[in-house]
């Protein structure tokens, strides 16, 4: 174990800006690209492939659920590669993570329907979901500590914004996909095997991540600290002994995110296609469109971060969250295709507000020894409350008052990361080498 500590003592902090930025992108934009194909193959034709024998409703509710399996996995997975990267290393737990969640993604192309394999095709899917949600649970705050951890004084929320930019890259190419394959295929060849193809191009995808990542150096935060004390043996036993606090305020801090996105997505695309008529392209294309207004809020938001401070800008972002929820029902029924559009940008607009200080302000609420277990934990707490549930209880909240119901959930979630934020202190100016 020594020699380890030596080694990662005598480690030069080699990481140039340019690798930095490239291994943090590119990652988080493949765990997304293959997180966000799920998404949008649940809203579109997961349910009638793995669930046929139910009503429509039940196929939709049951697809949502297989959705919602991941997120039930990722503090899972936070825990586990959150253990070993606050242990090993940085680099080495971010190239497990993206192989795990790229082999489950490319599986899930790859499998039999019910058709073929009857009760079994769920059964895997199910296992395969959980296995993308490991992967991801370790993969953010992997991301997340590469970027910050290399970044100079002054500049850690532009530098953690880098894997921020990943979901909106990995939203864009998911959904650009899926909008190429409904403009050349028809129903059935799309649901016969048309939906599988973003899935299996996942493999190549993933081998341009492991390139990119291969090339790393470890943090010189995470080498300066196991030069100066040995890890801890158990970060997850440390984590909620001392710092359970920071975990559930940042866990709370990440609902409107998760929220805002995942009924803007998920939900939305599902309840556009299925009752406002809108076709599976034109819809997609609408999405498309507007992930752009999040990729343009992920580097203002970091800008502004850095400057006014992590608090002021989250703040902003969550009350103009809670007003959004109001603005649903209005312009998602309006009849109009740009009222749509204005719905869907001001909803990721709000998302990459709210999203893209988070790159740095979980990894600030830790110290390094449990660095990697508290930001992965706390991110991925936040999307059990935010997100793994929210399109299945959106679709039946739309049943039981309408869309004021949704709109109101996205509020509600807002709210809760409103009074998270303003418990928590301004971490702008907290020292990333501190070890406890």
């Amino acid at each position: 174990m020594s020699t380890t500590y030596n080694e990662a003592a005598t480690a030069a902090p080699t990481n140039s800006t340019a690798r930095v930025a490239t291994a943090s992108i590119v990652g988080t934009a493949i765990e997304f690209y293959d997180f966000y194909i799920y998404a949008t193959a649940a809203a579109l034709v997961i349910g009638p492939v793995f669930f046929p024998q139910s009503s429509g409703t039940a196929q939709m509710l049951a697809s949502f659920l297989t959705f919602g399996i991941a997120f039930i996995a990722r503090p899972l997975g936070s825990a586990l590669f959150g253990h070993f990267g606050d242990r090993i290393g940085r680099k080495s737990t971010l190239v497990a993570s993206l192989l795990l969640m790229g082999v489950c993604t490319t599986l899930i192309g790859l499998l039999p329907g019910y058709d073929s394999i009857g009760a079994w095709a769920p059964i895997l899917l199910c296992v395969l979901r959980f296995g993308q949600g490991l992967g991801l649970g370790g993969e953010w705050g992997g991301a997340a500590l590469l970027a910050t951890e290399n970044a100079p004084k002054g500049k850690r929320a532009w530098f953690g914004m880098f894997p921020q930019l990943g979901p909106s890259i990995g939203f864009l190419a998911a959904n650009g996909l899926f909008l190429i394959l409904a403009m050349n295929l028809n129903d059935e060849q799309f649901r016969s095997w048309g939906w599988r193809i973003p899935f299996i191009l996942s493999a190549a995808l993933v081998m341009v991540g492991l390139y990119a990542r291969l090339k790393l150096h470890e943090t010189p935060v995470f080498a300066n600290a196991v030069s100066k004390q040995a890890p801890v043996k158990v970060p997850l036993v440390e984590l909620f002994s001392q710092h359970w606090l920071p975990v559930l305020l940042g866990a709370a801090s990440m609902v409107v995110c998760y929220a805002l996105f995942y009924i803007t997505t998920a939900f939305s695309l599902s309840y556009g296609v299925s009752t406002l008529g809108y076709s599976r392209e034109t819809f997609l294309g609408l999405l498309c469109f507007a992930v752009l207004f999040m990729g343009l809020a992920t580097p203002l938001a970091a800008l502004a971060s850095d400057r006014f401070g992590r608090k002021p800008v989250l703040i902003v972002g969550a009350i103009l969250a809670i007003l959004s929820g109001f603005t649903m029902e209005p312009l998602l029924t309006h009849g109009s295709t740009w009222a749509v559009a204005l719905f869907l940008a001001l909803e990721l607009f709000l998302m990459g507000v709210t999203f893209a200080p988070m790159g740095a302000l979980l990894p600030e609420l830790f110290p390094t020894r449990v660095r990697y277990t508290g930001a992965s934990a706390a991110y991925n707490l936040g999307g059990i409350v935010g997100a793994s549930a929210a399109p299945f209880f959106a679709t039946k909240l739309v049943a039981m008052g309408g869309l004021s119901y949704v709109g109101g959930y996205v509020s509600a979630a807002a709210l809760l990361s409103l009074i998270a934020v303003l418990c928590l202190k301004e971490t702008r100016n907290n020292d990333l080498n501190r070890v406890v």
